[in-house]
């Protein structure tokens, strides 16, 4: 039969999609600070609830369908990044090295100080930049982000 003559809802059920691979390279640790622990094990049981709630919600089947795929997603990279975590706490004072877990701050040519903190990659999170004083800092998308 002609593709014309079919309708959409006959097409095989979409695919998943990718699955998310942690960023790290194999056998590399995943380090992660006591806070940035905390905040992964509160989406964990946050995105437990809204997968629950999305699985038992009326509406079109395929966009549920979707929703509960897109959580179990992100679900399974959590479980995953957080089976593996090696959680390090911020390093003692004085402070007379850079290390994991440290916050720093950094001072330009023109003497304009800008603090980071350095967490791990299961941290990272482009919307929130560890900026001490984001006006300082200028146009946001130039900022450095936390790694």
């Amino acid at each position: 039969m002609s593709k014309a003559f079919t309708r959409e809802d006959d097409s095989p059920e979409s695919p998943e999609g990718p699955r998310r691979v942690s960023p790290l390279p194999p056998g590399a640790k995943n380090y992660v600070t006591p806070g940035g622990l905390e905040r992964m094990r509160a989406e964990l049981e946050r995105l437990q609830r809204e997968r629950s709630q999305a699985a038992g919600a009326d509406g079109e089947p395929e966009s549920a369908r979707r929703a509960v795929q897109s959580f179990e997603q992100r679900l399974a990279y959590l479980h995953e990044s957080l089976r593996t975590a090696e959680v390090v706490a911020p390093p003692p004072p004085p402070h007379e090295e850079v290390r994991f877990g440290a916050t720093v701050r950094v001072r330009d040519r023109k003497g304009v100080e800008t603090g980071y903190r350095l967490v791990g990659v299961d941290e990272t999170d482009l919307d929130e930049i560890y900026v001490d004083e984001p006006e300082e800092c200028g146009r946001r998308d130039l900022c450095i982000q936390p790694f």
